[in-house]
């Protein structure tokens, strides 16, 4: 970065959350130290077989280590705090700044890594208090969201005032505590050199519905239900939680928990005194046979499809303890994240199937509702702040496209907004901001415990292998007499099912012996990797012209000498 900023510089980039809704992560650096705004994950969609998360690539931190001051956590999402343990594994962080259910979170995230927990100290920073540290001084300010404790993070430095809103929106009866506006508006008195702000809903005109108002629908939704109610929702949500438990208390029904993160969720919420159910509100699922359908609600997880969360167990009836009834209502809270749809229909064709009624969110029945800015809320935002120059970030290209519209609609210069993507460095001078290059960044997949060793050439084989299957030719060879004793042997997965393609098996086999034979006749001394890379090709070619179809093909060659006999 040296080579790219001066020492008089202030450069801003990020390593995730450009061009995509997921795996944020944010950098400032300043004489010679580096500020990192959050760290997340992104759910990998259906293109990434077998990887269960995605994050950054972490090469410039690792390169720059000595520079880092600390990790500064907006919010509790997994798409912003997800990705905390795998960081801790490759670069040391002085410290960890959150507050509120993000301290809770990140804690239990890290008991399951007991050597990074005893290492990681973990401050729970105060939206009163300012943090100094060499030229810059770091302060926050509580917006809403739909998690509690969401902060907006401001750099007071030489230069100007940085700051970055996290996941926001504008809710003006919340369900937990207001947001700072006279913050805001004093930030924007003093003058606001760059805002980075979220873009997610950039896309939606207005203002995004209050959370309240569909806690209004919920316990109305409630009062009609006769039948034993099943709400899914996203665990991380927790004003959505407290919602569902307050209107289960005015509706005299019991809750059961169901899913891991959820119980975990709920015991954090009743921790810090958001949720508070009173005794006997919450039972455990194996009394749920001792009340009456219409005295029952089940929170489960599976808002989103998954297959092993909850309500896909119920939905297809491999749940140990919840058995569908016919009328069970079903009711989803929460929106399908994009690449989830498929997952959820799945579920939802699945309980309809089972003689369920499934509710999910209409306009004639609000269930759910974002907790990103839409346009609306987004040009409040420039109108307090006021920024000189901006920033869209998370979200996906075209929302960081509009959200710099909007931006240039509020009074901000065209030449001052500024699309990024992931890696790309604007650095802040006394003569203004520039392009000053890239770091190195990227995508790396995590694939059970292993970290990176996944790789994009990986990834594209397990698609092969999804769509047109594995060929394996076993070839026994006789060194000496050059000569194959045995027929080869064939080892097919998804590609042909071999009592119903003997013929073709053994046409194949019978080419590729012959081809063999004639390659080993032309070798004075037999190569191996020459013999497997020919074969290999002229296996592609013959299969592609008899099936049409492009198998992974893997020769093996099992070598006997019969010399030594």
């Amino acid at each position: 970065m040296d080579k790219i900023i001066t020492k008089h510089e202030l450069g801003i980039f990020a390593l995730g959350g450009l061009g995509e809704v997921g795996k944020n992560m944010y950098c400032i650096e300043y004489q010679n130290q580096i500020f990192i705004i959050d760290s997340g994950i992104l759910f990998p969609d259906e293109h990434l077989l077998g990887v269960d998360y995605v994050i950054p690539d972490y090469t410039y931190l690792e390169q720059n280590q000595q520079k880092i001051v600390g990790l500064f956590i907006t919010h509790g999402h997994e798409d912003h705090i997800g990705g905390i343990p795998f960081l801790l594994k490759k670069v040391v962080i002085p410290k960890i700044f959150a507050a509120g259910v993000a301290v809770d979170l990140i804690e239990n995230k890290l008991t399951e890594y007991p050597d990074l927990l005893s290492k990681t100290q973990i401050v729970e920073f105060k939206a009163h208090l300012t943090y100094k540290f060499k030229g810059i001084e770091v302060s926050f300010i509580r917006l809403n969201h739909s998690i509690p404790d969401a902060y907006a993070i401001v750099f007071t430095t030489s230069l100007g005032i940085i700051m970055h809103t996290g996941d926001f929106k504008v809710d003006f009866t919340p369900v937990g505590p207001a947001a700072e506006y006279e913050k805001l508006a004093s930030l924007g008195q003093k003058g606001v050199l760059c805002l980075l702000a979220d873009s997610t809903n950039s896309l939606r005109e207005g203002f995004t519905e209050s959370e309240k108002k569909i806690g209004a629908s919920i316990k109305d939704l409630f009062s009609k239900v006769e039948s034993r109610i099943i709400v899914a929702t996203f665990a991380s949500n927790i004003f959505r939680i407290e919602q569902i438990v307050e209107a289960c208390v005015e509706a005299k029904r019991h809750i059961a928990i169901f899913g891991r993160s959820m119980e975990k969720a709920i015991e954090i919420g009743q921790q810090i005194g958001y949720i508070r159910p009173p005794k006997g509100t919450i039972i455990d699922a194996s009394e749920i046979h001792k009340y009456k359908p219409h005295e029952l609600c089940f929170l489960c997880t599976g808002s989103q499809g998954e297959p092993l969360a909850a309500l896909s167990r119920v939905a297809n009836g491999s749940h140990k303890t919840i058995k569908l009834i016919p009328g069970d209502t079903i009711i989803f809270s929460s929106s399908p994240i994009p690449g989830n749809q498929e997952g959820v229909n799945r579920t939802i064709n699945l309980l309809f199937k089972n003689g369920a009624n499934v509710i999910t969110h209409s306009p004639l029945t609000d269930t759910h509702t974002s907790g990103h800015a839409s346009a609306g809320e987004q040009k409040l935002m420039f109108s307090l702040i006021k920024p000189k120059y901006f920033l869209p970030i998370h979200g996906e290209y075209r929302m960081q496209k509009v959200h710099g519209n909007t931006a240039i609609e509020c009074g901000v210069a065209p030449e001052n907004v500024f699309v990024l993507e992931n890696g790309e460095v604007i650095a802040f001078g006394e003569n203004g901001a520039r392009i000053a290059g890239k770091v190195p960044s990227g995508e790396v997949y995590i694939d059970g415990s292993g970290i990176g060793d996944i790789s994009s050439t990986i990834i594209r084989e397990r698609k092969y292998l999804s769509e047109d299957g594995m060929f394996s030719l076993v070839i026994t060879l006789d060194v000496h007499k050059k000569e194959i004793p045995i027929e080869p042997q064939v080892v097919s997965r998804g590609f042909i099912y071999m009592k119903d393609s003997e013929e073709l098996t053994k046409e194949i086999v019978n080419e590729a012996q012959k081809f063999l034979l004639s390659e080993i006749k032309k070798m004075k001394v037999l190569n191996f990797n020459t013999l497997k890379y020919n074969l290999t090709e002229f296996l592609n070619h013959l299969i592609y012209t008899k099936t049409d179809r492009k198998p992974i093909v893997i020769p093996i060659f099992m070598v006997i000498d019969s010399k030594t006999e």
